[in-house]
């Protein structure tokens, strides 16, 4: 079974406005990138469905769902929803594909048809919660996924694991206190959304960072709390908010990970999942702003899950 890339047309159809770091050159680096290694050739391309409004109430309440809906839907120039988060007229089809994409690439994983996929989307989730848009994000995409697999596929257990340089608080507010939901994290702290110490939940395992944490302290605290944490769970199914802004060059952020500490990172989780999962993850993209930095990273984390 091959690795599966998802995604739609409609990712770079959205905008947030000039100089805005989650902008579509994103998509275009990580395509570039993948092209040129090769690695394009090895994965097999999904072009994306669309999320269902009743899919949706999996994770986000009714009433944010209606008044997102009106709001969006009539755009015929930009709206700011917060000093972060804008939205244009394509916005609200760009959200709804990338939701879309993390469902399909769960129920299609689940089917056996691909070993694993990642979700090259915008935009991206982690930080919506269940009423409120913000940081870039309207849906949760992997929140989204991980309630569909215990909702739709039958699972009982599910973990989720955030690497973005921001806390996802989002998929905390979503998933706090389902206990057949283990979320590991970690996160530089102090910084946006200022969330994440101390955790919502008991199935929360959060990793704050202090700015300039290296990469050889982070392996060393994934080996002593995240992995014994997950195997402990014996998840059923894994769920990645794929955030490369971790990354030593993101201008967002003052972690010092590299693309080779992601390319790890992503290898200790496939093992996870093949011990545990039959090897099924679904990983979404999240953050990273320096192009070249997260073409790398995104090709680091491919290689990854092909165990290439």
């Amino acid at each position: 079974m091959s690795t599966a890339l998802y995604t739609h047309p409609s990712f770079w159809q959205h905008a947030m406005g000039a100089g805005h770091p989650e902008c579509p050159e994103r998509l275009d680096a990580i395509d570039e990138a993948l092209r040129a290694t090769g690695l394009m050739e090895a994965l097999t391309v999904v072009k994306a469905r669309s999320a269902s409004w009743e899919e949706l109430r999996l994770a986000h309440d009714p009433a944010y769902l209606t008044e997102v809906r009106e709001r969006l839907s009539r755009l015929t120039g930009t709206v700011q929803l917060d000093p972060d988060t804008a939205a244009n007229p394509s916005t609200l089809n760009a959200a709804l594909h990338a939701a879309g994409a993390a469902l399909q690439a769960t129920e299609q994983v689940l089917e056996g048809r691909f070993r694993n996929a990642f979700c090259a989307v915008r935009p991206p989730g982690h930080h919506a919660t269940r009423r409120k848009a913000m940081g870039f994000c309207f849906f949760n995409n992997v929140a989204l996924a991980a309630r569909h697999a215990l909702v739709h596929g039958g699972l009982r257990r599910v973990a989720v694991v955030d690497f973005d340089v921001h806390h996802g608080n989002g998929t905390e507010d979503i998933l706090a206190g389902d206990a057949r939901t283990l979320m590991v994290g970690l996160f530089e702290h102090p910084l946006y959304p200022f969330t994440g110490v101390p955790p919502l939940g008991p199935n929360m395992l959060n990793l704050p960072l202090p700015a300039h944490t290296g990469g050889q302290e982070i392996r060393e605290l994934i080996r002593a709390q995240w992995l014994p944490a997950l195997r402990r769970f014996r998840p059923q199914m894994l769920f990645i908010s794929a955030g490369f802004d971790a990354h030593q060059l993101d201008p967002l952020g003052l972690l010092r990970l590299s693309e080779v500490d992601y390319g790890w990172i992503t290898e200790q989780l496939v093992d996870v999942a093949d011990q545990h999962a039959q090897g099924r993850i679904v990983s979404c993209l999240e953050g990273g702003y320096h192009l070249g930095a997260l073409a790398r990273s995104v090709g680091a984390h491919l290689r990854g899950l092909m165990g290439a």
